[in-house]
């Protein structure tokens, strides 16, 4: 893979979202009861890689909501992923930069949802300096946020631990053939094949590193990011069904990869150049990315999911990345 071709990784959605008009009639009538008026247009999401209906409807009494609507038929994840996140949507306090949840309905077959609309863009790619540095001061914010109290979230080296084994298993499965590190390109992945028992002891030791007792996000790319440059860059944060309560440094860590490569340059020094880093030890920083870069190499090597066919091409483009960072640490 290039490096054009990784830069060109797809931030727009690029299966088979549905549209207004896909939604059954009784999903159409359930949404104009929640939103209490009704649709008189919609402007579909383009970015993100989760199948289903995503899309900001305009109201007949001039209002707009931001709704997002699935079922088992697009993909058979989507509906516990909406379950995620309207629980995670009661754990967020105030202060964290995300659209809030106005109201929900499950009937076991459809999740649906219905949040405030927000105004910005994606980050502009190649990632812009200006645009990294936003996002990176929202998360250092996020790092000082933790989840209200009563909340419901896991923790995030408990949610990891199934996750953070890829090199286990890629090791296991391919002692005798060593044909399991395809999907990471050229020298990176020889590296790899080469060093895999030092990542694997990495690796053992990446859910340790985890444990903290922040509000992680878990799944930031610059298809969750908005910035509103209109308003002194401000940034909002959406969809978070992988919320976990953490170390404060995840966040950045794991979102610098496909900063990397969508132009955004460096991570290790995207990473250090910010507060956030403070007191992190490179051996900690080692062991996290050894966990994520394990997740991203055995991932890439399973079948795309239902409605989701790019998804495996940018674990494996994002595997490369966060080896690369790992091979400049040891």
């Amino acid at each position: 893979m290039s490096a054009d071709d990784v830069i060109a990784l797809p931030l727009a959605f690029s299966g088979q979202r549905l549209d207004w008009r896909d939604l059954p009639r009784h999903v159409r009538g359930r949404i104009a009861e929640l939103a209490g008026s009704q649709v008189t247009a919609e402007i579909s999401a383009t970015s993100g890689f989760s199948p289903g209906f995503a899309a900001v409807l305009e109201l007949a009494d001039g209002r707009g909501v931001f709704v997002k609507a699935v079922s088992a038929e697009q993909n058979p994840v989507s509906p516990d992923l909406a379950r995620n996140e309207i629980r995670v949507s009661h754990a967020l306090p105030p202060q964290v930069p995300a659209p809030r949840l106005l109201w929900s309905s499950d009937d076991d077959d459809w999740v649906i949802l219905g949040f405030e609309v927000v105004h910005g863009r994606s980050p502009e790619l190649p990632w812009k300096p200006v645009d990294l540095q936003a996002v990176a001061d929202a998360l250092g914010a996020l790092a000082d946020a933790e989840p209200l109290p009563g909340h419901s979230l896991p923790r995030t080296d408990d949610q990891l631990a199934d996750d953070f084994t890829g090199w286990r298993k890629l090791h296991a499965l391919d002692l005798e053939t060593q044909t399991g590190y395809a999907e990471l390109a050229g020298d990176v992945g020889r590296w790899a094949l080469d060093n895999v028992e030092q990542l694997i002891r990495w690796e053992q030791d990446s859910l340790r590193v985890c444990a903290g007792d922040a509000l992680v996000h878990g799944d930031l790319r610059a298809d969750n990011v908005m910035i509103d440059p209109d308003h002194q860059h401000r940034v909002w944060l959406i969809d978070w069904p992988h919320a976990s309560v953490g170390a404060p440094w995840l966040d950045l860590a794991f979102m610098l990869p496909s900063v990397a490569l969508q132009g955004g340059g460096d991570p290790a020094t995207n990473f250090r150049n910010h507060a956030i880093s403070d007191g992190v030890h490179d051996d900690d920083l080692r062991a996290g990315l050894a966990g994520l870069s394990g997740y991203f190499a055995w991932s890439a090597r399973q079948p795309a999911p239902l409605g989701i066919p790019n998804l495996r091409r940018f674990q494996a483009a994002q595997g490369v990345a966060t080896v690369r960072w790992l091979r400049e640490l040891s």
